[in-house]
């Protein structure tokens, strides 16, 4: 095939790949939500009313009895996620009974927390209005059920997690759902005596403050077989704790309270990376209790340290660990495309769950970063800066003095800039260093932008000195504007844990101070330059009339010893 055709296959290639990123569950394996039941489609779920309806066959059903469940729409859908859940307890992710398919063709069964056909997805993105299947009803059925579906339009337009009808045990009176026990509020009471704390700020106390994240552990039993934990921090989406082997994001098994409106759902999941939670259930969770309240949420619950038929993802509790609090925003109970609002408060060594009661301290920034932050913001808001005025201002205080051979000025400028040079080489790597590989956000952009053009303006040599000054001058002043951009971006890094807004504001007051200090100085530099080119131009005109006047004179004296020597001939003769 020749170049073009290649280029142009390519081409065609990518452009699939970005403008048909629905292809991706095409097929409807989509076991990893199977616990939000939200697809990762980078939009959110529509809220306006669905066309979309399930109904079944009977309101009442008995132990092993099997159930029609039919989806249906007044519009074509292209994708859709079906499952039976505990109706009284509405923070479960946990599958209920099994299902049957009546078409192989529009649907196919999933296993969802390794429950085997516990789900129902569609084969492929072709477009139905209709979907009928059958539902078992397990031995162990409780005594209310309910169906939920979530249903996909197209790629952008879906909804999450649609309600459907609830089916109750013959013999059960029809109600609404329970609602979960309140747990008192939670205190720091105990901390280090009865059980182990994870707080922040320090010694802070949910029961009093609301803004407090706080984390309890506390073993049950003379024999610990199990712990209870207790998590409160605000009430603006979801707040989280995950047990880690290091400090890296990744391979967690992470315990959420999530709220939906008026109500908080409690889940395990596993983050396998830079990701979404995956396989949410409530797998091992019991005594499940939760507190919306005082601007703050509040859950508690209790897993066993070894479970039974354990997960890969679920991680014994008699083992030491690293462990991650955070929090973030959440719409409509899930927290899929959400990041969380800060940087992870990470336990400053790891800790055995099951170990001796004690404090722990977390850190929200590493060290290295606040590192990098503090040589960047000295390269750029001093060295550099003053570097640039001692070559822009300050030639004339030094004319004629010299240091080591060159100029007093341009060595000082010359030993700041490279510094600043230094400085930030230093800095650049120290990220890398952090996360062991490249980020793809902006501010590592400007930051590599800085870092060059700050090396050319050092190394640019050209013969001729015009060409030499301009860009030097250039590159110097787009290095500077990018640095400033660099600094706007890196405050608000989440590894940079510096109080908004009034990190922006102080930020914006030496950018605005340094640029009317410059302006002032460039009109002085202006105002005395006249004031030289004035003075100069009056001893021009000075000399010109002193070598005029001493011109005359000379020409004067001249004719007067010519006149004389023509008298004393006139005399001879």
């Amino acid at each position: 095939m020749p170049p073009v055709g290649l280029g142009v296959l390519l081409l065609i290639s990518v452009s699939v790949c970005y403008w048909v990123p629905a292809g991706c569950y095409a097929n409807g394996k989509v076991t990893k939500v199977c616990g939000s039941m939200e697809p990762h489609h980078d939009v959110h779920g529509q809220t306006a009313h669905s066309p979309y309806h399930l109904e079944t066959n009977t309101t009442t059903f008995s132990p092993g009895e099997s159930i029609k469940v039919i989806l249906t729409g007044t519009s074509f859908f292209e994708g859709f996620l079906l499952q039976a859940r505990d109706a009284a307890n509405q923070g479960s992710v946990t599958t209920v009974g099994t299902f049957t398919l009546t078409n192989r063709n529009k649907a196919q069964l999933l296993t969802c927390n390794k429950h085997q056909d516990s789900a129902v997805s569609h084969t492929s993105n072709a477009r139905q209005t209709e979907v009928c299947v059958i539902w078992n009803a397990p031995a162990d059925a409780p005594k209310q059920v309910q169906f939920f579906v979530s249903v996909v339009t197209h790629y952008n337009v879906f909804w999450v997690k649609l309600p459907g009808p609830v089916i109750y045990q013959h013999g059960v009176a029809p109600h609404p759902p329970q609602s979960d026990t309140t747990p008192p509020p939670f205190t720091s009471d105990g901390c280090g005596q009865s059980k182990s704390c994870l707080l922040d700020p320090p010694g802070c106390d949910p029961k009093e403050d609301p803004h407090c994240f706080f984390l309890s552990m506390t073993p049950e039993g003379p024999d610990k077989t199990s712990v209870i934990f207790e998590l409160s921090g605000p009430a603006e989406g979801y707040i989280a704790f995950a047990l880690s082997w290091d400090t890296w994001m990744g391979n967690d098994d992470v315990y959420m309270c999530v709220k939906d409106g008026d109500r908080v759902s409690v889940s395990a999941a596993f983050v396998s990376g830079r990701t979404h939670p995956e396989d949410q259930s409530q797998f091992g969770l019991s005594s499940v209790l939760w507190r919306l309240a005082d601007g703050a949420i509040q859950c508690r619950f209790s897993r066993p340290v070894k479970l039974v038929n354990q997960e890969a993802a679920r991680y014994d509790l008699d083992q030491d660990y690293f462990l991650f609090l955070t929090n973030g925003h959440a719409q409509y109970g899930k927290v899929g495309l959400w990041k969380h609002s800060h940087q992870p408060l990470i336990s400053t060594h790891n800790k055995r769950i099951t170990g001796p009661p004690e404090v722990l301290r977390g850190s929200r920034g590493p060290i290295i970063m606040k590192m990098h932050g503090a040589l960047m913001l000295l390269a750029w808001m001093l060295t550099g800066s003053v570097g640039t005025v001692i070559a822009s201002f300050y030639k004339p205080d030094w004319p004629n003095q010299t240091l080591l051979g060159q100029k007093v000025w341009f060595q000082v400028h010359r030993g700041l800039m490279v510094l600043t040079v230094t400085l930030t080489i230093v800095a650049f790597c120290l990220p890398f260093f952090y996360r062991k590989g490249w980020s793809k956000v902006q501010y590592t952009h400007c930051k590599y932008i800085v870092l060059h053009c700050s090396c050319i303006a050092v190394i640019v040599i050209h013969h001729q000195r015009y060409i030499f000054n301009w860009a030097h001058w250039g590159i110097g002043s787009v290095t500077e504007i990018m640095a400033v951009a660099a600094m706007f971006l890196g405050i608000r890094q989440s590894s940079l844990p510096l109080p908004q807004p009034w990190a922006t504001h102080v930020l914006i007051g030496y950018v605005t101070w340094l640029a009317s200090f410059r302006f002032l100085l460039l009109i002085h530099k202006e105002v005395e330059g006249r004031k030289a080119r004035k003075t100069s131009k009056m001893k021009d005109s000075l000399q010109s009339l002193v070598l005029r006047n001493t011109s005359a004179f000379l020409h004067r004296d001249s004719l007067n010893e010519q006149v004389q020597v023509l008298c004393t001939r006139l005399k001879q003769l």
